[in-house]
């Protein structure tokens, strides 16, 4: 169907557009058409003008000005939209009194209230009803009528200064008075206080209230909390009507609305008594596209309401307020982590440096020595191999104090005790809500080595998915936090370590060969206790020495049976079983003398054998390291009655490392 044909009657300007809606047989309400704003029509709650029809579509048409004139552009809509009961098509130049029809819905446009509109199909003449009929006889439940809008205040212009004019210099000097006093505020309370205070003085608002979440407000349903209050004389506060702050929160635009005292829809009134309030603003306190709470200004005195300058002057504290509020949070989270911080910086710097040092003047230790101070310089990736115990974590923590970067963060990551999910959190962080349990932002281990190093132990251990995500960094490229979109680049030296075969995994197709090359750029072997055996003694002392002291223990030295039965044990679990044993002889000493009585191994000569005292040494036996471990983990499982935490904790491995063994070495509870 053609187009409706149309008059070209001379252009209306600067003259106020209405477009006022009927639905069935009642008026609903009027809407002011505001010249720059485009009017969106349909049945989706984001559009401006509602239409609850099924056969309107979610985004059906829209109206705005196009020169001096009022242009309705039909949005593709499924069932069309109709004006004076002929289809539109393309873009049309609304005329006075006439009549948009949508579904069952009737839009009438005009630039006089005053003036009747013409009669809608069926009705009869004294059907035909006046637009000031329509404003002003509205039925009980009518929405408060919206005056003005506003998304940004005129006070972010810097083009417009010349125009401003008086009044607007006068509230730029109070914009500038008030950000010195919010600067100073040392609370939010005290805060909100403050802006509520410089409200009051630059508008007619004679009610006021601050309403802020607990977090940034992730959706129209978040909980809303007034952080300060402030009223002339006795009047209670009251919450403006959820359709206002709806629409405050869903377009992130500030209101100002009359007639609030005879809209229905207001929340129920609180203990306080009712307000009568002639006009009211809404303004939202955004940051960016975060929305932190709304302000709420009241005006109860018919003689003097708010009006579009306090609007804009609201909208302008508004958006100060956010800024002001997001820097407190900052400030505030701060201070409350740095001395803690602080503290344990220090106390982690000392016992890492203490336990960074190498015990032992072998030839071993001397040339392990000898390649610490040539690699620590340089930032090559570093792979450390050994067994179990011998020490990779204090080598690693040897490299990063004696290299350039020993004024930064040293972090430590077990790859091995978390699952493929939970180790990509540690690893790379995560942003609040990007998981089940994710109550917050989360900073990964990546992040916080940041200008350090970044030791990560049993690397061999992670999976292939983490392998990869893995390689991009190393090889220099941004990561993402879990759930975020936001890439981050960061300077970190790696430091692996691994007891694992990685050849082996390689051809097993359980580590990334690429990876491999990646991390092998350095590689540095510790040896196991066993080959560098003449440190025993030097070893046994220092941790006699430290438990010693931590314990307060009376401990001073060894004798000669217990430090020669020391040096003939074999030491499977390396300087770590040597390090447990030690702890254990100083607690059960009674004497200054640590006796051989008071050391305690373990045998491996068969799964059932018991723990025996240093006397009676195992003899040598020609096995593999797996049946030794295997039979040394059997015999601490029967000694703790199978209870693998504890287990774990002797042995000096995690728990889901013991796990892991067991099922490596086909090893379960016996019946």
């Amino acid at each position: 169907m053609a187009a409706p044909q149309r008059k070209n009657p001379p252009a209306i300007a600067e003259e106020v557009a209405y477009l006022v809606i009927r639905e069935g047989n009642s008026w609903r309400d009027v809407f002011r058409l505001t010249p720059g704003q485009v009017t969106t029509i349909g049945r989706a709650p984001t559009n401006r003008i509602v239409i609850r029809d099924d056969i309107c579509s979610r985004n059906h048409c829209e109206v705005f000005q196009s020169g001096s004139r009022w242009t309705l552009r039909d949005l593709g809509s499924r069932n069309g939209t109709l004006i004076n009961g002929e289809r539109v098509v393309g873009d049309y130049e609304l005329e006075d009194v006439q009549l948009i029809q949508i579904g069952s819905c009737q839009l009438g446009f005009t630039y006089d209230l005053s003036r009747p509109f013409p009669q809608f199909s069926g009705e009869t003449g004294s059907d035909v009803e006046t637009a000031t009929e329509l404003v002003f006889d509205q039925p009980a439940g009518a929405e408060p009528e919206i005056l003005h809008r506003k998304r940004d205040t005129r006070f972010r212009s810097t083009t417009e200064g010349s125009a401003i004019g008086h009044r607007a210099s006068q509230e730029l000097a109070r914009l500038y008075r008030l950000a010195l006093d919010m600067g100073a505020a040392p609370t939010t309370k005290q805060l909100a206080e403050v802006v509520l205070d410089g409200l009051f003085s630059g508008t007619s608002a004679d009610i006021g209230a601050i309403l802020l979440s607990n977090g940034a407000m992730e959706n129209q349903e978040s909980e809303l909390n007034v952080v300060a209050y402030k009223a002339q004389g006795d009047l209670p506060y009251q919450k403006v009507s959820d359709y206002l702050s709806s629409i405050v929160l869903s377009e992130n635009e500030a209101i100002l609305a009359r007639d609030i005292a005879d809209d229905s829809r207001l929340a129920s009134r609180d203990s306080l008594g009712e307000i009568h309030a002639q006009s009211v603003i809404c303004a939202p306190i955004r940051q960016s596209d975060r929305v932190h709470g709304l302000v709420h200004l009241y005006s109860t005195n018919p003689d003097n309401p708010l009006d579009p300058d306090d609007l804009e002057f609201t909208l302008a504290v508004a958006d100060q307020l956010a800024v002001a509020l997001g820097n407190q949070k900052e400030k505030e989270y701060l201070e409350v982590g740095l001395a803690r911080v602080r503290d344990e910086n220090q106390t982690l710097r000392r016992q890492l440096a203490m336990e960074s040092e190498l015990i032992g003047d072998s030839d071993t230790m001397q040339q392990l020595r000898e390649n610490i101070v040539s690699i620590a310089p340089t930032d090559a990736t570093v792979l450390i191999r050994g067994e179990s115990g011998v020490g990779k974590e204090l080598v690693s923590r040897a490299i990063h104090f004696n290299s350039p970067r020993n004024e930064g963060p040293f972090v430590c990551m077990n790859c091995a005790a978390l699952s493929e999910s939970l180790l990509e959190s540690e690893l790379f962080g995560h942003e609040k809500g990007s998981f089940t349990g994710a109550t917050g932002r989360k900073i990964g281990k990546f992040e916080q080595a940041h200008k350090g190093s970044l030791f990560l132990d049993e690397v061999g251990e992670m999976s292939l998915a983490i392998q990869a995500k893995f390689l991009r960094v190393l090889e220099g490229h941004p990561f993402e936090r879990v759930g975020s979109g936001t890439s981050i680049r960061v300077n970190v030296r790696v430091i692996a370590a691994t007891n694992r075969d990685l050849e082996r995994a390689i051809e097993e197709d359980k580590f990334r060969q690429d990876l491999y090359f990646r991390l092998h750029v350095v590689e540095l072997t510790v040896q196991p206790l066993r080959e560098h055996a003449e440190d025993i003694s030097q070893l046994a002392n220092f941790f006699l020495e430290r438990f010693g002291r931590r314990l307060d223990r009376c401990a001073k030295g060894f004798s000669r049976a217990a430090l020669q039965a020391l040096m003939e044990y074999e030491w499977p679990g390396n300087i770590r079983e040597l390090q447990n044993a030690v702890e254990r002889a100083v607690i059960l000493c009674k004497s200054e003398l640590v006796d051989v009585d008071d050391i305690h191994l373990t045998g491996l000569n068969t799964p059932h054998s018991r723990q025996r005292s240093a006397t009676s040494p195992q003899a040598h036996r020609e096995v593999s390291l797996d049946v030794l471990e295997r039979e040394y983990i059997l015999e601490t499982l029967e000694r703790t009655n199978w209870n693998k935490s504890r287990a774990a904790q002797i042995l000096g491995i995690e728990r889901s490392t013991l796990d892991r063994k067991l099922k490596r070495y086909e090893v379960s509870r016996p019946q």
